[in-house]
């Protein structure tokens, strides 16, 4: 046999074991979404029901009632009065132009997908900080929801709960939730050793530490993490409603197979003055923040 005979050989026998890896994941899978889906789609259920409640809650509710809460939330926030115009003025344009009730079943999976990742992701990156060993496991893990192709998500999903809101708002938040993650560990980490030794100086535990110290320090970069996390989410609209999600994204998605080119254009500026209005008001938001605990600091 020649010594180089292998580099025809393997290609063929690294096909046959591929092929067989590949069907024993598969049917492993399939058992296991058999086996257990059902439990799955029940533990579900309870945020299920939720979303179903907020979403008809913002449809059935008068537009005027909605855009006078949000107007108001969004100064509450902010404390610009411009601001609160500007995004008032942005949602009358989208009641104008009939992209209302998408606007608002976008409105609520996006809420709910921002507060569950805020609420996942902000004890990740905390453990991160003050784990070494955790860090080294999250961090590649971390790498991969990021790289990985956003379709790619859908396909695990959606063979083991189906079509609809709880698994476009899974792949929502998987693709959203690690730049929330990051920078809750890089705030965190950044915070000064000096400030810490002071507070320990002055007695103060490690949850005094964490909670009257690190996090208040660390909330600008928290913010930008919660708000990339926000940018994120808006940017899997489309992709998400492939597989059920109502809402801004489909218009866009039909536009695209039909070759309407208002329609998407509409819809997409719909999901950029979301974006927008998210952005602005998170960073004025952490702007205030920043102010207030500086002059807490000097006072």
């Amino acid at each position: 046999m020649s010594d180089h005979s292998w580099l025809t050989e393997f290609p063929d026998m690294s096909r046959r074991e591929l092929l067989g890896i590949r069907k024993a994941l598969d049917g492993t899978y399939r058992d296991f979404s058999r086996a257990y889906g059902d439990q799955i789609e029940a533990f579900f259920d309870p945020l299920l029901s939720f979303l179903i409640w907020f979403e008809n809650l913002l449809l059935h509710t008068p537009w005027w009632l909605i855009l006078g809460a949000i107007s108001a939330l969004v100064y509450f926030l902010s404390r610009s009065w411009k601001l609160s115009l500007g995004v008032t003025v942005s949602l009358l344009a989208i009641g104008y132009f009939g992209m209302w009730e998408d606007t608002m079943r976008t409105l609520s999976i996006i809420t709910v997908c921002t507060f569950l990742s805020i609420a996942i992701g902000v004890p990740i990156g905390i453990l991160m900080a003050r784990s070494n060993r955790a860090q080294s496991f999250i961090t590649p893990l971390l790498d991969i929801m990021q790289t990985m192709p956003a379709f790619v998500y859908l396909i695990p999903v959606v063979m083991l709960l189906g079509i609809g809101k709880i698994p476009g708002l899974i792949a929502v938040i998987i693709y959203a939730i690690p730049p929330v993650i990051r920078l809750t560990n890089l705030g965190i980490r950044l915070v000064p050793h000096e400030t810490l030794e002071a507070a320990t100086a002055y007695g103060a535990t490690p949850t005094q530490r964490l909670f009257g110290v690190q996090l208040p320090l660390a909330m600008p970069t928290i913010m930008a993490g919660i708000n990339q996390t926000i940018m994120m989410a808006l940017a899997m609209v489309v992709i998400a409603s492939m597989i059920g999600v109502k809402g801004l994204g489909q218009p866009v998605l039909k536009s695209i197979t039909n070759q309407y080119f208002t329609l998407g254009l509409l819809n997409g500026l719909a999901i950029v003055a979301l974006a927008i209005m998210f952005d602005r008001v998170s960073q004025s938001y952490a702007k205030r923040a920043q102010r207030h605990l500086g002059d807490n600091q000097n006072g």
